[in-house]
């Protein structure tokens, strides 16, 4: 038994973990590109600055399709297969992109970019599948470190690129990146064939009743919408605000943008801490973090030095706050059931990223509407409406579900 039990253990090496890790931060960072560059694409390709929020809404809405639609294949369809193809079309969408004449054409190809991303929503249970159960918290930890500091260095990274090449630049660069790291992931990956065998309408149908009969999924997925929500609208905006209020150039917005890399140690930490009880503190936690990031630089605004600095604190806290909760709820919902689990996953993340959606709309509209004033008061009620359900939800305990 105690035999059996440490091969269990060691099913996932250390090398697959980090290449998975590595895998999900390169993918994701294809979400993040267009943030901080809102300016100079929208300019480039004819869009008004009114208009100009959709560079990143739509790849969100790309995205969050993919979830509904494409990551559930990962319960039908042999999962190394369903991740190249889906590589193969990102590297498509990037090219595109990075050579698009127009609006109609870069907004197609943000659209690809986003559904395609999603196989970073497949690998991520992939590394859950071949953790065992006690080390699931530790390895999806590590895991989402590598999505999450792919997430925070997009931005930075983009900036920096642009003021060297320009922002065609960085989609052509992914574009190959992406190309080399589908090569690799079809050597290393394991074949990962679905256990039940399920037809493809009846999984798309069992979304709606996976989500009624789960409450401890509409829950988690509410909590991390209200957080991605703050956090998308905090990263569209804070560019914008600190070049006309501190005269920042592409360069300081990309220093700016690397500080919030550090809110990327809260991954592995929550991951660790979950594993031995804690979820229920640190996501009361992490919302009120989220809270006080946003109520902070909303109370002291203006052009000075100390709200300068409030701004890169909040950077940092506010990233650990998002991630940290996002590991904790991720680790939570692929305890409910292997069987479904790429639905599960799929359908918290396209909730919680049309949170995201929604909070990179409205930090656009605000902005344009009531400046950093209404901005920031929207960014600061957004993680309190979390906060509020979390501390009216109710305390007993919710067995765990199994669903086919």
């Amino acid at each position: 038994m105690q035999n059996d039990q440490q091969k269990q253990d060691n099913r996932i090496s250390s090398w697959m973990m980090f290449l998975l890790a590595a895998a999900c931060g390169l993918i994701v960072a294809n979400l993040y590109y267009a943030q901080t560059l809102v300016g100079p694409i929208g300019h480039a390709i004819g869009l008004t600055s009114a208009t100009a929020g959709f560079i990143v809404t739509v790849t969100q809405i790309g995205y969050v399709a993919g979830l509904l639609f494409i990551v559930p294949l990962s319960d039908v369809i042999e999962n190394r297969r369903l991740s190249l193809v889906m590589l193969i079309m990102a590297a498509g969408g990037l090219l595109t992109a990075g050579l698009a004449p127009n609006a109609a054409l870069f907004l197609t190809a943000s659209l690809f970019i986003g559904i395609a991303s999603v196989v970073a929503q497949i690998l991520v249970p992939f590394a859950a599948y071949l953790a065992s159960e006690n080390q699931r918290g530790r390895v999806v930890g590590n895991v989402m470190s590598g999505l999450l500091l792919g997430i925070m260095f997009a931005r930075p990274l983009a900036s920096f690129v642009t003021s060297l090449w320009g922002w065609r630049a960085i989609f052509l660069l992914s574009a190959l990146v992406i190309s080399f790291l589908t090569v690799v992931l079809s050597f290393a990956l394991p074949v990962r064939k679905p256990f039940p065998s399920i037809r493809y309408r009846n999984v798309i149908v069992s979304l709606g009743a996976i989500l009624q009969q789960t409450p401890v999924l509409r829950r988690r997925a509410l909590y991390q919408a209200c957080l991605f929500g703050t956090f998308s609208l905090f990263w569209t905006v804070v560019p914008l605000y600190l070049a006309d209020h501190f005269a920042m150039s592409q360069i300081g917005i990309a220093w700016f943008a690397l500080v919030g890399v550090g809110g990327a140690i809260a991954a592995p930490i929550a991951g660790r801490l979950a594993d031995k009880g804690w979820s229920k503190v640190l996501t009361g936690a992490a919302m009120m973090v989220a809270v006080l990031s946003f109520l902070l630089i909303h109370l002291f605004q203006g052009s000075s030095t100390f709200a300068l600095i409030l701004l890169f604190v909040s950077a940092i806290t506010l990233d650990m706050a998002v991630s940290g909760n996002l590991v904790i709820s991720q680790r939570t919902i692929y305890s409910l059931g292997s069987e479904a689990r790429g639905r599960l996953n799929g359908l918290f993340m396209a909730i919680f990223f049309l949170g995201g959606a929604i909070g990179s709309s409205l930090g656009g509209w605000s902005y344009t509407q009531g400046g950093w004033s209404l901005t920031s008061l929207i960014g600061t009620i957004l993680p309190l409406i979390a906060l509020v359900s979390f501390l009216t939800e109710k305390r007993t305990a919710e067995p765990i579900q199994s669903h086919k």
